[in-house]
């Protein structure tokens, strides 16, 4: 079943951001996390979900997503503080295990 979904990772609290969009929160978590596509996330080590919003159709994820990426950094920041102020993983409130210290600085 597709479940549409804005989603917001941080490499640590006021650390870097990264916004995506899926349809399988869940899987592309892990591919997140276990560098199963390679790109900017496993680069800059952004493996915290944050904050993610559950859409009624991929278009109004995608119109999300493209929205808050124009926004500037601290609104982002306050974004994610309205619901998540100690920036903890929420994926592991999902089911998924917790990143442990040495995931989080070498990207694995």
């Amino acid at each position: 079943m597709k479940e549409p979904c804005v989603y917001i990772l941080a490499s640590q609290p006021y650390g870097t951001i990264y916004i995506g969009v899926t349809s399988n929160l869940l899987g592309r978590l892990h591919q997140h996390r276990t560098n199963g596509v390679p790109g900017f996330t496993g680069r800059y080590a952004v493996h915290n979900l944050v904050r993610f919003e559950m859409c009624d159709t991929m278009e109004q994820a995608i119109r999300r997503e493209k929205q808050l990426k124009r926004w500037h950094r601290q609104w982002k920041i306050n974004l994610i503080e309205t619901e998540n102020p100690r920036w903890v993983d929420l994926a592991v409130g999902l089911g998924l295990p917790s990143l442990d210290q040495h995931q989080r600085h070498d990207g694995c």
